[in-house]
């Protein structure tokens, strides 16, 4: 009995070890023993395909045309014709301010008129007294110079009428010169007239263009500052809104490829509920960066951050032309400040050669290639390496039978998903795609690699 048993122990451990033994064989036969690890990748094949280049950003939905309407004069708003959305014509009556100072100086105005007028009429009558007087000690004079001659006056006597006779001259001569400054009196007090006039009327503010009351900023009783020098109290905005922009920023790395003319997708998002989109183009770049120019302040503030450009793109009234239902108050689908965001159109490629945008990374040109013998080390000499040899380069890994190849590739233009391979590639060869720490950072030339299997989930 005892001996059956130990014959039966020797069996199972001889059929182990066979088990074993064929397990190894098996492992080396795959490759599972004696060789590198397979990476486990995603693949993807170089293809042709349409790519169109965007440069995206997002902003705000503004009217192209808006006016700020601010008062040129200070006082008390008594009355307002208009309400935020209502729609108005150029000249329309819109708001009035108090007008009872500026009335009395009107009334002032008028009596510094009438009162240097009346100076100008004084100065006349002067001046025609003057003169005859003038005629008076003219022929006195010349009567005195002939019975002088004739000697029957004193020289005393002649003296006198020579000297009454310059004097009323010099009369004649100031009665004309205050007859002009009282002139130019009637001509000061009618420019100061005329500026309290202008200032009345300014108590009146009219619509300067057609739109629509966008804003309004103040209520019937709060009072305005206004000056002719600077911008006063905002009272309200008017705004063309049948024509629309979106204005956004745009980094500066991205901004040379933006051109005039560039159309341009626009995704507003009170509507992106709907799935609707808009076509815009392009109408204004900016040539000075946002915060850049005459305002020191800004100009610091944005030193540390980003430096981008503004860009206006115009909002294309086909596109939403769908929108508008005016039979129903509904003629501006767009409202100013609402948020957008935009994909300019920067170029577009058809049917080029292409892989996705995760399967190129940059490899040093120094980066050591796999061989079956080590190199002997190479000395350096770091004053004559030229700056270029440090320069990475785009590279993508071809699967050549199992085997990652790296290859040098030139690039151009990208989309969301895809980037054009200009030399490099050939259609239908397989690249690894994936995933993206292995072909950016741990995959080298040489290195074993495999298509990566999903995991099913684990059964909880």
């Amino acid at each position: 009995m005892a001996t059956h048993s130990s014959h039966r122990t020797w069996y199972i451990i001889g059929g182990l070890a066979v088990v074993l033994i064929g397990g190894l064989l098996l492992a080396k036969a795959m490759g599972w023993l004696g060789q590198e690890p397979i990476n486990e990748v995603t693949f993807a094949k170089a293809r042709r395909t349409d790519i169109t280049e965007r440069v995206s950003a997002s902003g705000k939905v503004q009217p192209e045309l808006e006016v700020k309407l601010s008062p040129e004069v200070s006082g008390e708003i008594t009355h307002i014709y208009v309400k935020e959305g209502d729609s108005v014509r150029a000249g329309q009556l819109l708001l009035r301010i108090r007008p009872d100072n500026y009335e009395s100086f009107v009334s002032r105005g008028q009596a510094a008129v009438n009162q240097s007028r009346a100076a100008v009429e004084q100065a006349h009558s002067t001046l025609a007294q003057a003169e005859a007087r003038l005629l008076r000690a003219s022929a006195d004079y010349n009567r005195q110079k002939k019975l002088f001659a004739d000697k029957v006056i004193a020289a005393a006597e002649m003296e006198t009428a020579e000297a009454n006779y310059n004097v009323a001259r010099q009369d004649v001569a100031a009665a004309r010169a205050n007859v002009s400054a009282s002139g130019y009196g009637v001509e000061s007090a009618q420019a100061n007239l005329r500026d309290a006039a202008v200032n009345l009327r300014k108590t009146t503010i009219y619509a300067p263009a057609n739109g629509t009351v966008s804003k309004l900023s103040v209520e019937p009783g709060e009072r305005v500052l206004g000056t002719s020098q600077m911008a006063g109290t905002e009272l309200m905005r008017i705004a063309n809104l049948n024509h629309m922009e979106v204005r956004i920023n745009v980094n500066e790395n991205d901004i040379v490829r933006v051109s005039l003319g560039d159309s341009a997708i626009i995704d507003v998002d009170a509507y992106t509920y709907s799935g609707r989109k808009f076509k815009g183009i392009v109408t204004a770049i900016a040539n000075t960066a946002n915060g850049a120019g005459g305002n020191l302040a800004a100009a610091a503030a944005a030193a540390d951050g980003v430096t981008e450009f503004e860009v206006k793109i115009k909002m294309l009234p086909e596109s939403y032309r769908d929108l508008v239902d005016r039979k129903n108050k509904r003629s501006f689908p767009f409202r100013p400040g609402m948020t957008a965001s935009v994909d300019i159109i920067t170029e577009r490629r058809p049917q080029v050669l292409s892989v996705p945008i995760a399967a190129v990374t940059t490899r040093s040109k120094d980066d050591p290639a796999p061989t079956d013998a080590p190199e002997a080390p190479k000395v350096e000499d770091t004053r004559t390496k030229k700056r270029s040899d440090d320069t990475p380069t785009e590279v993508v890994f071809v699967n050549k039978g199992g085997i990652a190849q790296q290859r040098q590739v030139k690039t151009g233009i990208s989309d969301f998903e895809n980037i054009e391979v200009l030399s490099g590639l050939q259609p239908g060869e397989e690249v690894v795609s994936g995933p993206f720490l292995m072909v950016s950072k741990t995959l080298k030339n040489g290195d074993r690699i495999g298509l990566k299997k999903d995991r099913p989930d684990k059964k909880k």
